[in-house]
């Protein structure tokens, strides 16, 4: 049987979480951002989910994601039903999970070539 490795050329994924950070090629992100699959958006406000207002949705809805994870750091926070509601009425997934998890979830969804958008809470 011939073993094959597959490359994910092109793709952002997550190489670590950290207490200092997310690891995604060399580069290591200490404040908040978004992150799809082809593209990474810096400078976002959110620091916490209560800060994850009308505009962060609108900055995460601009990637056109079927599915939103959101990693709240190192402890899971559950997102409030106005926020849920945000996305699940346009059809958008969502789900809230540590930020070690949303990592491991993103890099398997964005390998499947899924239009996942994870947005770290840092």
């Amino acid at each position: 049987m011939h073993l094959v490795q597959e490359t994910n050329e092109g793709l952002y994924l997550i190489r670590r979480v950290g207490s200092d950070g997310i690891q995604i090629g060399d580069r290591v992100f200490s404040s908040s951002f978004l992150l799809s699959p082809s593209q990474y958006v810096e400078g976002l406000r959110a620091r916490a989910l209560p800060d994850f207002d009308e505009s962060t949705v609108a900055a995460v809805l601009a990637l056109e994601p079927s599915l939103v994870l959101i990693g709240t750091g190192q402890r899971q926070q559950l997102a409030s039903p106005a926020l849920m509601a945000a996305f699940l009425t346009r059809g958008v997934g969502i789900e809230a999970m540590d930020s070690a998890a949303a990592a491991r979830t993103f890099n398997l969804l964005a390998s499947e070539g899924r239009r996942v958008v994870a947005a770290f809470l840092l």
